[in-house]
This record gives C-alpha cells, structure tokens and sequence, in this order.
C-alpha cells in the first residue's frame, strides 16, 4: 500500500515523546473544532489516510510545536 501522508511517523514521535496518547490528541483536535477520532488517528499515524492542510495546522496546534516541527 502506497503511503498516503509523509507526516504520520513524526506525528507519532512528538505524541509519545510528549506522552499524549491517541485518545487525548483525538481529544485536543476535537476542541479545535475538527472532527476526527482516535481510528482517524491511528490512520494518519499509520500513512494510510491522507491529512488535509487544517489538520496539519490543527495538529500541530494540538501537540503544541510548530508545523515545520511535524516536515522534520
């Protein structure tokens, strides 16, 4: 399967390195008014959903870095 976002492995990294689980970011991304849940989540971690340009800024937001910390 072809991967589907280039963010995903580094999304990973910054959310355990902070130690956010899944449910707390799916938590966070909701109060920024997007709707997505922990599957979601997994998906975007896992390359196999695509991440639009106001998730990546919602995420970054979320995990409190900056979105060229999520290009790294």
């Amino acid at each position: 399967m072809n991967k589907r976002n280039i963010l995903g492995n580094r999304i990973r990294e910054i959310r355990n390195n902070a130690g956010i689980t899944q449910e707390d970011l799916t938590a966070r991304l909701n109060v920024l008014g997007i709707d997505i849940d922990r599957p979601m989540v997994s998906k975007i971690e896992n390359h196999s959903r695509e991440v639009v340009d106001y998730e990546i800024k919602a995420i970054a937001n979320a995990l409190n870095v900056s979105i060229e910390d999520l290009f790294k």
